[in-house]
C-alpha cells in the first residue's frame, strides 16, 4: 500500500508526464506536487515506486516515467474528471450508418486521436425461409430478412432429404417462427425438437445456424476516423516502429473489434492501458471505450485509441458523451 505522500508524488508525476511527455526529475516533481520535500526524500520515494513497478527510469534520462501499472493505479484511484473541459457536441438523428460515421469523426476531432465505432449488429430476424435441394446432402438455404435482403447459404447435411421434406420443414419454420429473433428460435427449438420428426428437427437446426451466419456476416463493421492524428503525437512520430504497430492494429479490424467487444459486456466507460494485459498487446497504445444502446439495449461499442500518455480525464468525458449522443440519435431514428 502506498502512503499519502507516495500517492501524491505518483499523481503529480503522471500528470506532468502526460502534459509534457518528458521524464520527470526530482526537482520538477517537488514543484509539481507542492510538497515541501528535499530532493533526496523525493528520490527515495521514487525508488520505492520504481521497485513496485509503478514508474520506470529511461536509459537516456535521470527522470522517471509511468509504467502501465502506474497508469492503471492513477486511472483507478487518482483521476478526477472535470465536466467543463469540453463543450456540448451534437449528433444529428440521421440514418444509422451516417450516425456511426459522424460519431467516429466526432470522437477523432474532439480527442485529436483515433475515433473507432463498431456498427450495430443487425438483429437476425427472418421473414421467410426456403430450402432447395442442389444435390445429394447439399442444400441451398434462402433467407429473406424483414427489410427484404436475401441471403443464400449452401449447407451440407448428414442425410439426403427429398424436396417434399424440405418444403415441410420450411413451412413449419415460416408458420411458427417468422418475425422472431434467431436467439428466440434457438431457445424454442431446444424445448420443441423432441416432439418433431427427426428430419424436420435436423433441418430446422441447420436453418438456425445458416441464418445466424448469413444475417450477421459482414455486419460487424468497424468505422475508424483520424488515424493521421497519430502522426502529430510525439510518442509515435519519434519512433516509426511504434507508429507502424499502431497502423497495423487499424488495418487488422478483427483484432480491434475483439478489443472493443470486451466493453460491450460492461456498463459505462472502460479504460484499457497498453502493456498491462493481452487485452491491448501494444505497450504504447491505450483505449478508452464505452457501449452504446438503442432503446436501452446495447448494440455496439465506440472509443478513442491513442497513446498511453493521453489525458484520460478528457478522453473519459469525450467517450461518455459520444456514447450517449449515439444512443439518443439511433433510438430517435427508429
Amino acid at each position: 500500500m502506498l502512503d499519502d505522500r507516495a500517492k501524491l508524488l505518483l499523481k503529480a508525476l503522471v500528470e506532468r508526464y502526460i502534459a509534457d511527455g518528458q521524464p520527470v526529475g526530482s526537482r520538477t516533481l517537488s514543484r509539481a506536487s507542492g510538497l515541501d520535500l528535499s530532493p533526496a526524500t523525493i528520490r527515495n520515494v521514487m525508488s520505492d515506486l520504481e521497485e513496485l513497478g509503478l514508474i520506470a527510469s529511461p536509459h537516456t534520462s535521470a527522470g522517471r516515467i509511468p509504467t502501465a501499472r502506474g497508469y492503471r493505479l492513477f486511472v483507478d484511484t487518482m483521476l478526477t474528471v472535470q465536466r467543463s473541459q469540453i463543450g456540448t457536441p451534437s449528433l444529428a438523428h440521421d440514418q444509422p450508418q451516417k450516425v456511426i460515421s459522424n460519431a467516429a469523426n466526432l470522437l477523432s476531432s474532439l480527442s485529436q486521436f483515433v475515433g473507432v465505432v463498431i456498427a450495430p449488429r443487425r438483429t437476425s430476424v427472418f421473414r421467410h425461409i426456403e430450402f432447395l435441394r442442389l444435390s445429394e446432402r447439399r442444400l441451398l438455404v434462402i433467407i429473406v430478412s424483414p427489410e427484404g435482403d436475401v441471403q443464400n447459404r449452401v449447407i451440407f447435411t448428414e442425410v439426403d432429404y427429398t424436396q417434399s421434406q424440405l418444403v415441410e420443414a420450411a413451412n413449419y419454420l415460416n408458420t411458427h417462427y417468422v418475425g422472431m429473433a434467431i436467439e428466440q428460435v434457438r431457445e424454442r427449438l431446444k424445448n420443441e425438437v423432441d416432439g418433431l420428426r427427426a428430419e424436420i428437427a435436423s433441418l430446422m437446426n441447420a436453418a438456425v445456424t445458416a441464418n445466424t451466419e448469413a444475417m450477421t456476416e459482414g455486419q460487424d463493421e468497424v468505422i475508424i476516423s483520424g488515424e493521421k492524428n497519430l502522426l502529430s503525437v510525439s510518442d509515435f512520430s519519434s519512433d516509426m516502429s511504434h507508429l507502424r504497430r499502431a497502423f497495423d492494429l487499424f488495418e487488422q479490424k478483427a483484432q480491434l473489434m475483439r478489443l472493443l467487444d470486451v466493453t460491450g459486456q460492461a456498463e459505462g466507460v472502460r479504460i484499457f492501458i497498453g502493456g498491462e494485459s493481452q487485452v491491448v498487446p501494444f505497450e504504447d497504445l491505450s483505449i478508452v471505450s464505452a457501449p452504446y444502446e438503442v432503446d436501452g439495449q446495447v448494440v455496439g461499442t465506440l472509443g478513442v485509441v491513442g497513446p498511453t500518455r493521453m489525458p484520460y480525464d478528457r478522453m473519459i468525458q469525450i467517450v461518455d458523451i459520444t456514447s450517449k449522443l449515439v444512443s439518443n440519435a439511433l433510438s430517435h431514428h427508429k
